[in-house]
């Protein structure tokens, strides 16, 4: 049942985008970086090709824009290369051409493309065999010409270009394809025939029975969360036939690798098992025990289950393959090495009728809310749905050779250094035993033993190898007091302790000014540390080694600290292996029911350790390093905020009572985490201020005895006190008291509903458990339905527990109002993972770090944050690699600001200025990344949608460059299809939408943009007028009559000997050639600003430049 929450939380503070605009007309994006084109900055032309299709698709006569610069006579080639399940790298389509004299000029040539009708279009009366095309490669670059033979072809070749460029494009599925027009006439007969075939339903493609249910290794910690697999019926009809058939006489295989370390620590452990439609265990069941055999269960047809045990046992840390057969009720089971030789076998075979349906349920690897799971890593996993197959007949290799050695050679090694640890201590605590037997227990021997030398270990018993192999371990385990109360009688704890010592010394080395320069020595000792069993060690070696931060990228060794940190249930580890799977990146296969077996662990695992006010947690606040108010409002306990908060808490202020226990309780605004002190001021402020919400809060920690000893009569009376004040959390802890202490359902469920109409999540959360549980009052038995309705209430509320609810509903999808989705379950989970404690003062000391200008510690800690997925730790990652370049390539092998914009941008809450980041490298270029248009104003679009007015006003230069917005990007938009007709109403939109979008009460780029628009659109109507050119004509007309009459009657006037001086002849001829410049001018502008043409020459002076 669900408790009331903590003393209560503020929602995490949030990001206040202070955005200082400047007027700008095209020239520059704002709150970007502008990049000088490089051949602005480099009077050295560098040749260039670049393409440009706006539907990357194989069709017939694809336009695509060619852009290319040759500081020499060139010739420019382009060329598309197929492949099919047949042949690979056919060249289909060729063209080139000169340019010998439009040197140092960017220039761009469109060119359609052609095809082969088998490539293009679907079969028909002539095109009777088309091809199934996997993929088409266009290719383009440019040679310089030979000055001694044109036709040179080794001056033509791809490889020895002087600058070439390739794309991908989209093949398109035969079906898909549309008819060719011939243009041929048929007989009747002949076109009556086809019209009969030509919309015949194909074929189903082929369909295996095969599954590869685990591709990648999975690390399970032993605990109640695992991979969630879900079947379909087969779309072969066959297949499916065959499959219903033996619903009641299975014959299946399913084939694991396994690195196993510990046998099962309860009565059983999970392996693999399948969850019925209705929660129940099906067939199969496969456990493992205490002892370590196999424990198999099946479900029968007459409804009950049947279990039989191995008679040999699974061995321990080395690699096997268990594979299991079922035949109707024959079971096989089999261990297999490495070597793909038995180990062992056994049968079993019953005259009972199992029952297996692979669709009406779930399978499930490793552990769930059932029954936990095997501490061991599982290697591949096949399940082959209809057959049984010998074990010589099975193909399931162990592909990932390297990763395996390496676990194998970690765990060997881990064994000496714990052995090494073991019979150290034991040592020591000897001497310790017979250096006190020599003397009399007395005040002076206290004195020696508290400060004199402490007990060590000179003469070693270990040879000289092993000595040189660890001497970094030697010499710690001699720095040691292994008689201090921290290292304990129990051994294992020793070694752990040991390994937290040498990872906070190691650690605190590493935090210090210039301590990311001695990376080198400090691996081998997190390398102990990890082996120690101290796997915060494990998930700094995998980050270290994963971005290659202060030594060489190495991503086998960085997957395996992964690994054995998450193995190890190190929190970060998990999560950073959860994050890899979600977004399939650093090779991480894209697998959301493994990220999602590690996200939920976490969340689970978050519920609880909000709970436990111990160890080191810190609330997780998205506090970005741009907002510089917030960073003002971050503090500590000699903080003037702090000290002012405490003053007016003194002085009986509520609110900052509340904010300062809050403060304190959670770890918040860079105060230590201090609960006994936040406990005091919850005290202080329920006897003072009788504020309803320090009310509640004091007891709860009563309730609770969280730094207090326990007083449920004082707390019920203070709960019922705050609850008489209308406070929702207090009505929800009323019915958690008569639900928990009296077992008084019904009163229970009256307070929750109370609440829940209030709206606390709490009480709808607690409600679905009576549903779940089938308690509520007056109502039979369990109701799933009604209690997954009240989850999903509780969860949209914030709640935890009703978000893991949700997500495993989702998950497996045995829930009728929760169809399947994996990819929503893992978003759910992670948003939960991602407010764990432990993630939280990984952040705070990150943030700590920077404000003291600490830069080695904030970005190692901000490196281990962004590691793990969570937003606001890469977007502030990638500002510091901003503001100190220089620290970045130093210490980082990766592309640092490259690298975590573009994870931000790929995350569910990514921040606007993140698209803005990223559509400005794609746009401009950054460094090796090569420019996309159609991608910058995807991210354009993704922060206009965001409500950034930035993005409708980059979207918005980018039209008036003369570039055309993919169709798909406006739909997304939502922008109509009546102002896409013309760059004038599509400007005028995105113009509004800007305006709109940002802060109208004051002046902005956007407003002023806006009004630009409209003046020119004034000015271009009123020039385009007929009146207006009517009235000119008959006015130049009127003008140039007297004008020449003038002339006239002056040259009566003057003598035929006098000079004529110039009169007002050139006045109106200056006049009007001025006036149709002006004229001219204007109808520039206006065809500059309404060209609907599809290209433009780009011009390099603007920072928005086409790529």
């Amino acid at each position: 049942m669900q408790p009331p929450t903590q003393p209560r939380r503020p929602p995490a503070l949030l990001l206040l985008l202070l955005t200082n605009f400047v007027p700008s007309f095209g020239k520059e994006t704002l709150q970007t970086t502008a990049v000088t084109p490089q051949f602005e900055k480099n009077m050295d032309y560098a040749d260039f090709i670049h393409l440009n299709i706006l539907e990357k698709k194989v069709l017939n006569n694809s336009e695509v824009s060619v852009q290319y610069l040759c500081s020499k006579p060139c010739i420019v080639n382009l060329e598309a290369v197929a492949s099919s399940e047949f042949r690979t790298g056919v060249p289909v389509y060729r063209r080139r051409w000169k340019d010998e004299k439009n040197l140092y000029v960017s220039r761009t040539r469109q060119v359609r493309l052609k095809f082969p009708s088998i490539m293009v279009y679907r079969d028909d009366y002539i095109i009777r065999n088309s091809i199934i095309v996997h993929s088409v490669i266009l290719y383009a670059w440019i040679s310089h010409k030979s000055t001694s033979n044109y036709d040179d072809e080794q001056n033509e070749d791809y490889q020895a270009a002087v600058a070439k460029n390739y794309t991908f494009l989209e093949a398109v599925p035969p079906f898909e394809r549309p008819y060719k027009d011939h243009k041929v006439c048929l007989q009747w007969g002949v076109d009556y025939l086809w019209m009969l075939r030509a919309n015949r339903i194909p074929q189903c493609p082929h369909e295996s029975d095969g599954v590869q249910i685990l591709e990648f290794i999975y690390a399970s910690s032993g605990e109640k969360t695992g991979i969630v697999k879900k079947f379909e019926q087969f779309e072969n009809r066959e297949l499916e036939t065959a499959r219903q058939h033996q619903i009641d006489y299975p014959m299946f295989t399913v084939s694991i690798w396994l690195y196993l370390l510990h046998h099962c620590e309860k009565d059983l452990c999970g392996i693999i098992y399948f969850i019925d439609s209705k929660e129940m265990y099906g067939t199969p069941a496969v456990f493992l025990n205490e002892e370590g055999y196999v424990h198999i269960q099946m479900h029968l047809v007459r409804g009950d289950d049947l279990a039989v045990k191995t008679s040999f046992s699974l061995p321990l840390k080395q690699w096997f393959r268990l594979d299991l057969s079922f035949k109707g009720g024959q079971i096989e089971v089999s261990s297999v090495g490495k070597n793909l030789k038995r180990h062992h076998h056994q049968s079993f075979t019953f005259r009972e009728d199992f029952y297996y349906d692979d669709t009406a349920g779930y399978f499930v690897l490793g552990g769930s809310g059932y029954v936990s799971g095997i501490e061991a890593f599982f290697g591949p996993v096949k399940y082959y749905r209809l057959n049984v197959l010998e074990t010589e007949q099975i193909s399931n290799p162990l592909l990932d050779k390297d990763t395996v050695e390496q676990i194998e050679l970690y765990y060997e090694r881990c064994m000496d250094i714990q052995e090494i640890v073991h019979e150290y201590r034991y040592i020591v605590r000897q001497g310790e035993k017979a250096h006190r037997s020599c003397y009399y227990e007395n005040y002076y021997l206290e004195l020696i033993h508290k400060y004199g030398e402490i007990s060590k270990c000179d003469a070693f018993m270990w040879g000289k190898e092993l000595r040189e192999k660890y001497h970094t371990l030697f010499k710690l385990l001699q720095e040691m007091d292994f008689s201090s109360p921290d290292v304990l009688e129990d051994g294992s704890d020793t070694v752990v302790e040991v390994g937290r010592r040498i990872f906070e010394k190691v650690v605190k080395g590493l935090s210090s000014a210039n301590g990311l320069s001695n990376m080198g020595s400090s691996v081998p000792l997190l390398m102990d540390s990890s082996c120690c069993g101290y796997h915060k060690a494990s998930y700094f070696l995998a980050v270290i080694f994963e971005t290659g931060l202060g030594v060489s990228v190495d991503h086998i060794k960085g997957l395996l600290y992964s690994l054995v940190g998450a193995q190890g249930n190190e929190r970060l580890a998990m999560m950073n292996l959860g994050y890899k799977h979600y977004q399939g990146i650093n090779n991480y296969p894209l697998d959301l029911e493994l990220s999602y077996a590690y996200y939920s662990n976490i969340a689970i695992k978050t519920s609880l350790d909000q709970h436990n006010i111990k160890g080191e947690q810190a609330f997780v606040e998205t506090i970005r390093l741009m907002d510089d108010e917030l960073l003002k409002a971050q503090t500590k306990e000699n903080g003037d905020v702090f000290m002012w908060l405490k003053h007016e808490a003194t002085r009986g202020n509520a609110a900052a009572q509340q904010r300062l226990a809050q403060m304190l309780f959670w770890g918040q605004q860079g105060v230590a985490k201090n609960p006994e002190a936040a406990i005091e001021w919850y005290a202080k402020g329920a006897i003072e201020t009788e504020d309803p919400v320090l009310i509640y809060d004091y007891a709860i920690v009563l309730f609770k005895g969280q730094g207090v000893k326990k007083n449920m009569k004082l707390a019920l009376e203070l709960m019922k006190k705050a609850a008489a004040k209308g406070l929702p959390q207090a009505v929800n802890g009323l019915g958690w008291y008569y639900h928990n202490f009296k077992r008084d359902y019904r009163k229970a469920a009256k307070h929750w509903l109370i609440a829940e109409e209030l709206g606390n999540p709490d009480a709808s959360y607690n409600l679905g458990v009576l549903y779940l549980d089938g308690i509520y009052p007056g109502v039979p038995g369990r109701n799933q339905t009604v209690a997954a309705h009240y989850f999903y209430k509780a969860a949209q509320g914030g709640h935890i527990e009703g978000t893991l609810r949700c997500s495993l509903y989702y998950i497996t999808g045995n829930m009728e109002d929760f169809p399947r989705d994996p990819e929503k379950a893992v978003i759910w989970a992670k948003h939960i993972a991602e407010k764990n404690g432990y993630l939280g003062h990984v952040i705070r000391r990150a943030l700590n770090a920077y404000l003291e200008l600490s830069w080695h510690e904030a970005l190692l800690h901000y490196v281990l944050a962004a590691e793990t997925g969570i937003e606001v730790s890469q977007s502030n990652l990638a500002h510091i690699c901003e503001e100190r370049p220089d620290l970045a390539r130093k210490y980082l092998a990766t592309d640092c600001v490259w690298r975590y914009y573009n994870f931000s941008v790929s995350q569910v809450n990514a921040p606007s200025f993140a698209y803005l980041k990223m559509g400005d490298f794609y746009y401009y270029g950054y460094q090796n990344q090569s420019k996309d248009l159609e991608l910058s104003m995807r991210m354009y679009a993704q922060a206009a949608l965001e409500g950034d007015s930035q993005g409708f006003f980059n979207l918005a230069l980018v039209v008036e460059e003369g570039n055309s917005i993919p169709s798909y990007i406006l739909d997304h938009l939502e922008i109509d299809q009546a102002l896409r007709s013309s760059n004038t109403s599509l400007l005028q939109e995105l113009y509004y939408r800007c305006w709109n979008s940002s802060n109208q009460e004051s002046i902005s780029p956007c407003s002023l943009a806006l009004l630009y628009f409209y003046m020119r659109v004034v000015w271009n109507n009123i020039l385009q007028s007929t009146l207006i050119y009517f009235m000119g004509t008959f006015l130049l007309s009127i003008l140039v009559a007297f004008a020449v009459q003038s002339f006239q009657s002056l040259s009566a006037r003057n003598s035929p000997g006098r000079r004529s001086e110039p009169l007002s002849d050139d006045a109106p001829s200056s006049s009007g050639n001025s006036n149709e410049d002006a004229a001219r001018l204007v109808q520039q502008d206006e065809t500059t600003f309404s060209n609907d043409l599809v290209q433009q020459e780009s011009n390099p002076q603007n920072p928005l430049v086409t790529s």
